[in-house]
């Protein structure tokens, strides 16, 4: 069954660091492109970084570069989302997506929720 997991939601800080974690199941993330998009509550779906398989590229939202980094550990089959300097207005819902290309992704995780406030 192809699965992805997301886990390392929670609730931080204004300034405070996460790192989200996407676990792969039933297929193997080295051959693929994995992104994050997030939900703010009332807003539309946004992209937040993506990672290439065919040549280790990756891409952010203009507004997050610098403060969140995508990493993928083929060994685990998982991808990573470390996101520092966390504000209030990165509280959503975080899911990660598999496809063969960021914006029309083939596979979809069940989300975790990220809340950023004081």
């Amino acid at each position: 069954q192809t699965q992805l997991v997301e886990s390392g939601g929670g609730w931080v800080q204004p300034g405070g660091s996460l790192r989200l974690s996407c676990a792969a199941y039933g297929f193997t993330l080295h051959t693929a492109l994995i992104g994050w998009f997030r939900q703010a509550p009332g807003k539309d779906r946004e992209g937040v970084s993506c990672v290439r398989s065919s040549d280790g590229t990756s891409e952010y939202l203009d507004s997050l570069k610098g403060r969140f980094t995508i990493s993928r550990d083929d060994a685990k089959n998982t991808v990573y989302l470390q996101m520092n300097s966390l504000k209030p207005e990165d509280t959503a819902v975080y899911y990660c997506t598999v496809g063969s290309s960021w914006f029309r992704p083939d596979y979809w995780g069940q989300g975790t929720q990220v809340t950023v406030s004081s």
